[in-house]
């Protein structure tokens, strides 16, 4: 099989980057950096969610099903600097040239990690092929909206309508799966600050397992899987989570069918 490789970001503002545009004094905290983001944000467009380009990857996690099983990580280490998880994305993708799978990974996590990797100089030529060294990528690449490489599943199953998407927590649980346990996109700012960056992976990490579920029951409906298919491979995905020592599993899988 194809690998398939299903990924999240998690954000927080890119402080340094912001006092360096805004020329603010450097006795500011990093906490009043981004309220003076976020005031300026709110002020100019009504919320205090900041353009893609001032935002910092704080986590990548991601998914990752081939024929040796099923696979969720985190990239990286806990202490590892932004460019370290965005190389280590970009790698992946140049050695196994997976399927991408994503829940608005067009709209947010792509263009966000294309903004990082030019700031931080990473190549990834594999990712940006269009047909120049692959032709098979002329047509079928990473970079097109309508291209399959990267399945943005909110975009397709919205008909690349921005008013029919929907977001990801309530579609997965409507299909009867966990959701979001603990914490959104809302929050990671403030867990950030307060040291909690292994909550934010997990947080991340349990995002990326509810868009691979909702990745299979697309690929039931588009008859990629057959209803047996699709029902082993649900269970195919609990059991090796509850193989999983780490203690949000354990509250993830607990949280089936309520």
């Amino acid at each position: 099989m194809t690998p398939i490789l299903v990924f999240d970001i998690e954000t927080i503002p890119d402080v340094d980057g912001i006092r360096r545009l805004e020329d603010l004094p450097d006795d500011l905290s990093d906490r009043e950096v981004a309220d003076h983001a976020f005031a300026a944000r709110r002020e100019r467009v009504g919320n205090d969610f900041l353009p893609h380009h001032l935002q910092r990857v704080a986590a990548i996690s991601c998914v990752f099903r081939d024929n040796s099983g099923f696979r969720v990580r985190s990239l990286g280490a806990p202490g590892d600097n932004e460019a370290a998880l965005i190389q280590s994305f970009y790698r992946v993708i140049e050695k196994y040239t997976p399927q991408l799978v994503s829940w608005n990974g067009g709209g947010f996590d792509l263009p966000v990690l294309h903004y990082r990797a030019l700031v931080h100089g990473i190549a990834a030529p594999r990712y940006w092929d269009l047909g120049q060294d692959d032709r098979e990528f002329k047509f079928n690449n990473y970079i097109s909206r309508y291209h399959m490489r990267h399945i943005d599943l909110m975009d397709v199953l919205a008909m690349y309508q921005a008013r029919a998407n929907a977001p990801l927590d309530a579609l997965a649980k409507l299909c009867g799966f966990p959701g979001k346990l603990g914490m959104d996109g809302g929050k990671v700012w403030e867990a950030y600050c307060d040291g909690q960056i292994e909550e934010i992976r997990n947080y991340c990490e349990t995002d990326v397992v509810n868009t691979y579920l909702m990745y299979c029951r697309f690929q039931m409906m588009r008859g990629g899987f057959t209803p047996d298919e699709y029902a082993d491979e649900i269970n195919f995905v609990k059991n090796a989570l509850a193989q999983e020592a780490s203690p949000h599993w354990a509250e993830y899988l607990a949280a089936f069918g309520r």
